[in-house]
Order: C-alpha cells, then structure tokens, then sequence
C-alpha cells in the first residue's frame, strides 16, 4: 500500500524532496513573484518582466559572468526572438525555423530537440523567427511558421497533440508565445499582410481542442465548440460593415501576431491587432475595428468586453500588436501600452478608457497628439498617402514622408515595468519613411499591401534608445541612446536593474532609477530577445537568447544598410555571480 501511495504520488510530481514536476494553472498566477521557475512569456501573464530577485545589483553585477552557453546549431542561424521558459530543472528554448531545445540548467547540456517539419511554401512576414513556449501540466506548447500548435512532452520531447491553426498557403504563419489563462491555452494568428483576418483562439491546453474563437475584424463570426468538437455561433465581433466598407473586411487583416497578456485581476486576455489589410487606407473607409487597436476578451466567454484603437483608418501599417503589460496606479488597475505609432496609453484594464496617452519617441509626423476626452488620434491630414488613381498613370498616389516607420517607436520587443521605480524601461526607436499607396486586388497566399515604403534613418545620430517613461506623468526620466535600432526585450529587478540587449552583440545593465550603464557583455550576435532572470539553489542567473535578425535586415531600407556588418547567430547565454 505504501509503495502504490508513493508511485502516485511520483505521478503527480509530489514525491518526497522534489519539486512540483506538472505546471499549474496557480503557478501560472504566481510566476510573477516565483524566483526558482519562468513559466511564461512577460515572467508573468501580465507581462510586467519584473523579477523580485536582488542578489544581483548595482554593486555586485561587476562579478556577473558566464555560467555556461548553448548554441543552437546547423545552418539556421538567424532570427532568435525567443524568451526562454524554465521549470523543474530544465531551459525550453525554442529557435528559428520552428525548433525548440530542452536544456539542463545548470549545466547548459542538450536534453532533447524537436525540430518542426517545414514545408516549402511557408510565407512569414518578418523572419523565420519564434518568440517562445508555453509551460502547462507535464507539456511544453509551441507555434510554427506553418500555423501549427505543437505539445511535446517536457521530459521526454515526444508529441503529444498537434493541430493546424490556419492554412499556410493563405499566407498564415504563427510564431507567438502562446499564453495559458484560466486553464485555457490562447494563441493569436500572424499574416496580416497576406489578408489572413486575426482572432484568438482557446483551446484545451491538454488535447489541443478548440473551446472558442474570437475574430478581430468586425463581422466575421464568433464561436464555441463542444467536446466533440461541434461549433455553435457566439455572435460576430462588432457590426457588420459599421467600420468597414464594402466586402474588405472579408480579408481585413488585424492579425494578433504577437499573442496576448492576461490579468486575473479582471480576468480579461489582452491582445494586440495588427494593421487593416490592405495597408492602401482610401479604399477601406472608416476606423476599420478592430484593427491596430487593444481588444480585451472574457476567457469564460470568448467575448470582447472592450476595445481601444490606437489608431483608426491607419494608413503606415502602425500594427497595435504591442503588449499590454497590467499594473496598479492611483489605486485602479490599468494598462500600459507603447504603440507603434509612437505613443504611449495608458487605459483602466477593465473598462479600456484612455487615462493617459503621449508621445514616446521624439518624431511623429501623423498626428499632433491624442485627444483624451474622445480617445482619437489628431491626425494630420496631409500625411495619409495619396489615392493612385488619383494620378496620371493610376500607378502610384502621393508620396509623404512619416514618421515612426512603419517597424514603429516600438516593435515587437516587449517593454519592462517596475513596481519598485513605477517606471516602464520602452526600447525605443527613431526612424521615418517614404510611403505611398498602390492599385491592389486581394489574392489568397500574395503579398496584400497596395502601399511601397523606404525607410529613413534621422541623420548620423543613435537610431535606439532604451527609455524609463513614467506613465502617470508622461516625462522620459531618463534614456540611454544606442547607434542602431533596439530590437530585442527589456528585464527589470528588484535589485534595482535594467537589462536589455541591442544589435551590436551586447547584453547590458542599468540602474533603473539613474539609467547609469554598469554593465555589459559581448554576445557575439545581436540579441533581439528578452532576457530572464532566475534562482538555482540560492544564486541569481541571468539568461538572454542572442542572433541577429529579424524586420529590421529585411525591411529596413538605409537602416538595414547601416548595420549590414552585423552578424548572425544563434546562442543562449547565461550568467551568475563569480564567487
């Protein structure tokens, strides 16, 4: 009998002197304040990627040096954008082209990898990039530039379900974190710019089955599915043809490309939606919902309790696929987002309205500001490319020069925020472009945009820069400048420290409070990923993936010129204190 009790109990990861072996859905909840495991994309669902840990510090950070590094290997060096997860002894890193490595971590040695089988027609807009894992029960849950959900065993990296979330062919691709919330395994939709509508989807995190989905383009229909798979009507997201005209919303894009953040709190998932499809605006008069908007959504439902558009009508591909990182101010829990566009919002987590919205870069061109009684945007007219068949030829419309680019103030890496300071550190970019509309027709699995675009570079000056904003005031506290565009995440401690990496190869550190740099390390490829921070048996690591690349060496005009020294790569480096 004793031994039965004990094999149970083993099977349940209870055994006597180990840790729980099955994540959680309340580990989940807790990973916020856990020091031993990362269980999810932000360090938390609400995506503050803020750690209470403080052995390492402004004053002991000079002794910061490699534990070990992990390379991923072969051909496929490029791109790595992942955050790495860490539970019961072991690193899951996922890497470009749809892998994901299990590694032990205290010793960096290889435990077991699966790479996704690719097929030839894959179509991703920004890379062959992947951005993270989900930890949930004895699984590890991934996405893959064929728009498929892959579960593998965390121990053994066996699949145990795999499921197709859209259609590759039609230009659909997923490389997103997916995001455990209430039991629930929600995933977003990338290829935007082939048509592909967003949505969100809940599944079983168990079985892989659909519980429901939520488009984010108004008219298409929501449903929930029963156990056996059947799908009932859950009513169409907004109104038919109330922002949209015509039958573009059919292939309106709005792609929750970057996944989404969650809140316990208020029990409301928050994703981001990309740009309207296409990116040629006269043809798709009105605001065009729920496109380069925050949508927040009911998980028991599958219902959107509110929205916020960041920017309505957009015309410079301003994607408000950026994440909307939760936090207490003035006793209310809100949010905060920094939007492509270049600025800055601020909204109440339960309701969305705007309490507060302003300028996080020092260039923006489209609008003069938000105006906080209506929520809108103050747009310049004259800086919305012109109709084509406008002109002579009916080949190209007006061109004008905008500013952020369209890569954004800020893309897809993740901001930090500081419970301590009640500051966000925002890695920032200052870049504009040329933009002009072209004729268009929508075919499925071709580029959707009807727009051409060059980017510009400011002048000679630092393109990057990674800045403290306070959200209840609007001020930039402080910043550190940086020659090319920052493209990878941000972490902040309770040891009062700021990391970050940049393009140039470097991993840093800041104090938070001052922006003073204390620290850095060489890399050997740029880092375009979020760092974590973690304990093992009393002392502090710190661990960031680093490779180059990205939008940024593919769309990015003079900029991309600008830093064609740059190498790729495709590493894990992780650090602790020399004693």
């Amino acid at each position: 009998m004793r031994l039965k009790l004990l094999a149970t109990l083993m099977a349940f990861g209870f055994a006597a002197g180990t840790a729980q072996a099955v994540v959680t859905q309340k580990m989940i909840d807790d990973d916020a304040g856990e020091t031993k495991d990362v269980l999810s994309w932000g360090m938390g669902s609400q995506g503050q990627r803020f750690s209470p840990l403080k052995q390492v510090n402004a004053q002991s950070i000079k002794k910061l040096v490699p534990a070990w590094s992990f390379s991923f290997g072969g051909e496929k060096q490029r791109g790595q954008e992942s955050q790495p997860v860490i539970h019961n002894g072991k690193m899951f890193v996922t890497g470009s082209y749809s892998r994901i490595f299990a590694l032990d971590i205290k010793t960096g040695a290889k435990l077991w990898k699966y790479e996704h089988r690719l097929p030839e027609g894959i179509m991703p807009c920004c890379d062959v990039i992947n951005r993270g894992a989900a930890l949930f029960d004895n699984l590890v849950i991934f996405m893959t530039l064929d728009a498929q959900i892959v579960a593998l065993d965390q121990t053994t990296g066996d699949v145990v379900w795999k499921e197709k979330i859209e259609d590759y062919a039609s230009g659909a691709s997923a490389s997103a974190a997916p995001l455990i919330a209430g039991g629930l395994l929600l995933t977003g939709i990338s290829g935007g710019e082939f048509g592909v509508v967003g949505r969100v989807e809940a599944r079983n995190p168990k079985t892989g089955q659909l519980v429901w989905s939520r488009p984010t383009v108004e008219g298409h229909m929501g449903y929930t599915y029963d156990a056996d798979g059947n799908k009932k009507e859950n009513g169409i997201s907004g109104t038919l043809n109330k922002s949209w005209a015509g039958d573009l919303w059919k292939t309106g894009g709005a792609t929750t490309w970057l996944g989404g953040t969650y809140d316990a709190k208020t029990g409301l998932a928050y994703f981001g939606t990309g740009n309207p499809a296409p990116w040629n605006s006269h043809l798709r008069k009105g605001d065009n919902l729920f496109s380069c908007s925050t949508v927040a959504i009911d998980i028991k439902t599958g219902q959107i309790k509110w929205h916020y558009q960041n920017t309505p009508n957009d015309a410079w591909d301003f994607d408000g696929a950026n994440e909307f990182v939760t936090f207490d101010m003035d006793g209310k829990r809100v949010g905060g987002k920094a939007d492509r566009n270049g600025f800055f919002y601020v909204n109440d987590a339960e309701t969305g309205k705007l309490l507060n919205a302003f300028p996080f870069v020092k260039k923006i061109t489209w609008a003069t500001g938000i105006d906080l009684k209506t929520g809108r945007p103050n747009f310049v007219a004259e800086n919305r490319a012109g109709d084509p068949t406008a002109s002579a030829d009916h080949s190209k419309g007006k061109s004008v020069f905008t500013a952020p680019s369209f890569l954004g103030g800020k893309n897809q890496m993740p901001m930090a925020y500081s419970p301590a300071t009640k500051l966000f550190y925002v890695p920032s970019n200052e870049w504009g472009m040329d933009i002009w509309n072209e004729p268009v027709t929508y075919k499925k699995g071709a580029a959707y945009m009807g727009a051409g675009f060059t980017i510009k570079t400011p002048g000679e000056g630092p393109i990057g820069a990674l800045r403290a904003v306070n959200p209840k005031t609007g001020k930039i506290v402080w910043e550190v400048p940086n020659n090319a565009p920052l493209w990878g995440g941000v972490l902040t401690t309770a040891g009062n420290l700021v990391f970050w990496g940049t393009p140039e190869g470097f991993l840093k550190a800041a104090d938070a409070t001052t922006g003073k740099v204390v620290w850095e390390f060489q890399t050997g490829s740029g880092v375009v990923a979020p760092p974590v921070t973690y304990d093992i048996d009393g002392e502090q690591y710190v661990a960031v993936v680093s490779g180059w690349g990205g939008a940024v060496p593919l769309w990015g005009g003079d900029v991309a010129k600008k830093v064609s020294f740059l190498e790729q790569g495709g590493s894990v480096w992780v650090f602790k204190l020399v004693k």
